[in-house]
């Protein structure tokens, strides 16, 4: 795998912390490339979820990053992820939605699965994505999945506080009920990491690290590949 990769985003916010979590977990003579398409992420929102121009558009640019050399492909945003299964055939190299390592370890970690987001369009796509990859392992669960209302209409206007307690709120009561909560937008992270300690009594995964940890065992297997029959 080239030693090239580049990570598509909704919303150019992303760039830094992804760029931070990559120095960490990566081998430090990967070239990180970003794409930030905000367009994507309010056509999203504007039309209610995923349309043909959305899945055209985000394999042009899988496409182009091919071209350019890149060595594999990152969605960032979990509502565009589905467009992976889509971009994955008209490209060579290894196009990965950020969400999955996420949801592969919560089910690895109980049946009862919380999944909260700030929009509708990022929900269904993660939980969607649980029953698949709970099916492919043999495993029934139970998904418990919440919007946060309100919000991102909170975050819209600038109202970060009342942003973070609606999100705050929604994750203890999550908490309260299930096995492993899941964040479906990686931007909640920051408000999931100030619930007191004593309140996170089972855990809430987010999907960034979770990601790059598996981006890195990807390279590890491309530029060490197991001899045949080992």
């Amino acid at each position: 795998m080239s030693t090239t990769l580049v990570f598509l985003h909704t919303v150019s916010s992303l760039v830094e912390p992804f760029n931070d979590l990559s120095t960490e977990i990566l081998p430090a003579d990967v070239e990180i490339l970003h794409i930030a398409d905000e367009m994507l992420l309010k056509i999203v929102l504007a039309q209610g979820g995923l349309s043909p121009f959305i899945y055209r558009r985000v394999a042009e640019h899988v496409i182009a990053a091919e071209q350019a050399g890149a060595g594999g492909v990152l969605l960032t945003c979990s509502s565009i992820a589905p467009c992976v299964d889509t971009a994955r055939l008209m490209v060579n190299i290894p196009v990965l939605r950020v969400d999955e390592p996420m949801v592969d370890r919560a089910i690895s970690m109980g049946t009862r699965i919380g999944v909260a987001a700030t929009v509708p369009t990022t929900l269904k796509p993660t939980t969607d994505l649980v029953v698949a990859r709970a099916g492919m392992m043999g495993k029934e669960v139970h998904i418990d999945a919440r919007v946060c209302q309100n919000a991102y209409d909170a975050l819209f206007a600038g109202d970060t506080d009342t942003h973070d307690r609606i999100v705050r709120d929604t994750l203890q009561a999550l908490v309260a009920r299930n096995d492993v909560v899941l964040l479906a937008q990686a931007s909640m992270a920051r408000v999931a990491d100030t619930i007191p300690a004593k309140d996170q009594i089972v855990p809430v995964l987010s999907s960034p690290r979770l990601a790059l940890e598996r981006l890195r065992d990807i390279l590890a297997a491309a530029r060490h590949p197991q001899p045949v029959g080992s």
